[in-house]
Order: C-alpha cells, then structure tokens, then sequence
C-alpha cells in the first residue's frame, strides 16, 4: 500500500464523513437476457420492486431477498460489465435449511462445504460456527450466489445496544441455539434457572454482537 493511500484512508477517518450513515441500498448485477432473470428471481421468491424502462434502450428491475435491506438491480444498460461476473453472498442462519429449499425449489445448488484444519471440507461446520459454512448457486448467466452461514458476528460489528433480528425464522434459530446453550447452562449449575428470560436475552444480544457468551 502507498503511502499516499494510507494519507488518504487515515484522513477519512478523521473526518466527519466516518460518522455519516451509509447504508448499502442496491447492487448492480450484469445479465444478458433481462427477462429470463427477471424469472429466475421470481421463482427464487424475491420481491419484485420496480420494471420500467425509459424508451427502447433502458429498462432496470429491482429484485430484493427476503428480509433484506439490499436490492438487486439489472437489465438493458444498466452496466457496462460482463454478464455473469457478479457474485454476491446471502447470509443465513440455517444453510442446510436454506439449500435445501432451495433445491426442493428446483436450484441447482453445491455442496456445503465449510473451512477447516485442512482448507475447504465437504459438509456444514461440525459445530456450525459462524462464517465457517457456505453453498453457492447461480443465475442463468452465471452470476454467482454464496450461502453463507451466520449465527454471530465478529466484535464490533454489531452495536449490542440495537440487537435485532431480520425475520421470524431468524429469531425462531437464534432462540433454538440459546434454548440448548441454556439447556447446557442448567447442567452445570445443577437446576432450574428461575431467570431464564435474562438469560437468553444476554446470551441472544452477545451472540449477535459477537462478543463473550454466557455460560
């Protein structure tokens, strides 16, 4: 790295700009065949946003997963790269579950693989730690989807103080998992645990923000 460029980077962080909500609202992809992806995001069972074009030579259309708060975009000059040279990952808090409806749905989707002593290995996580788990998919041109596994997120990256969860099924798997640690919280201190509400509530927050769990 240049030292202009780290001049550069250290005097954007001491600025103001640093403190500006950005949020990522949309992700271009390239395609090559508007209508034959904009049916396989249909059937993928993403809300169709917007199709409009603007004469004869510009149309784009916004797709948006379930639960997220990033859309797609694509269509007739809506970029210059190559179709099928996209890739984006979507997270989940269940891979098995997610490829397998997505296979039940007619997708062709990889194997799980997940990272381990020896590189990539066939299969979820044993112990499904979060980020070790991926899948991946692509559309008709190419453009290629990584299922990635995410239970908890590295220090710093969530504010504890804002936990929140994007979905029903989401929270339905973050209690599952705070349910058999507290399961395993009860064994070891040899009884019921009359505070249990407290005690999911630290450890749900705490995953989430991926900081030291309750034991």
């Amino acid at each position: 790295m240049s030292t202009k460029a780290v001049r550069i980077n250290d005097a954007i962080s001491d600025t103001s700009v640093a403190r500006v909500d950005m949020k990522v609202e949309v992700v271009v992809i390239p395609v090559s065949d508007v209508d034959r992806a904009k049916e396989f995001y249909r059937r993928l069972g993403w809300r169709l946003d917007a199709d409009f074009a603007i004469g004869d030579n510009f149309r784009v259309i916004q797709f948006t997963p379930p639960s997220s708060a990033c859309s797609v975009h694509f269509g007739k000059n809506v970029t210059s790269a190559a179709p099928g040279s996209g890739m984006g990952y979507l997270i989940v808090s269940d891979i098995e579950a997610a490829r397998d409806a997505l296979v039940a749905a007619g997708f062709a989707v990889g194997e799980i693989l997940h990272i381990g002593p020896s590189g990539r290995e066939s299969g979820p996580d044993p112990e499904h730690q979060t980020y070790r788990s991926r899948a991946e998919f692509s559309d008709p041109d190419g453009n290629v989807w990584v299922l990635q596994e995410i239970t908890s997120r590295l220090p710093g990256r969530v504010d504890a103080g804002a936990t929140s969860f994007g979905s029903a099924r989401d929270l339905e798997s973050a209690l599952r998992r705070t349910a058999a640690a507290h399961g395993q919280h009860e064994k070891r201190t040899g009884g019921r645990d009359e505070n249990w509400p407290a005690w999911y509530v630290d450890y749900m927050v705490a995953e989430q923000a991926g900081v030291q769990l309750p034991t």
